[in-house]
């Protein structure tokens, strides 16, 4: 069983690695940030260190197609959005619908508690539904259908 597990999880990474490739090659201003950068965007929001792990990009539409530095994600930390990435390789023609993820308590609360400068992103990798979908915490509350709170 735990040999499955290890097995799930990392083909849940290369997914998720997929997903943020896709992402940044739209160049429409996402950007993978690392552990430090999270880091650095939760001291510059006035956020605590325990939400490091909930939120993967960032989207900053200003800078579609630039690189991302450190200085500028200071610069433009007003228009900063937090992206916590989900990503699927399932067909879904009308993503999010049908879209099954799981998400932390964490994420939910950092969610909540950002607004609008937090959002789920749904990436769709299928060839033939290939797509994302932002979803703010209170939208997505709006289509969930059974939730499921993992703890961690």
């Amino acid at each position: 069983m735990a040999d499955q597990s290890f097995t799930i999880t990392r083909k849940n990474n290369a997914t998720e690695k997929e997903g943020i490739q896709y992402m940044e090659s739209l160049r429409q201003g996402f950007f993978f940030v690392n552990k430090d950068e999270r880091r650095r965007i939760l001291e510059l929001l006035n956020q605590p260190k325990n939400y490091s792990r909930s939120f993967d990009m960032v989207l900053i539409p200003r800078l579609a197609g630039a690189d991302l530095s450190l200085e500028a994600m200071e610069t433009h930390i007003d228009e900063i959005t937090l992206i916590e990435l989900k990503c699927t390789r399932k067909r879904l023609p009308n993503n999010p619908k049908g879209f099954f993820f799981g998400a932390t308590q964490n994420e939910f609360d950092f969610g909540e508690s950002l607004g609008d400068k937090f959002c789920f992103c749904f990436v769709c990798l299928n060839p033939e539904s290939l797509s994302y979908a932002l979803l703010s915490v209170p939208e997505l509350e709006q289509i969930i259908r059974t939730k499921r709170i993992q703890y961690q």
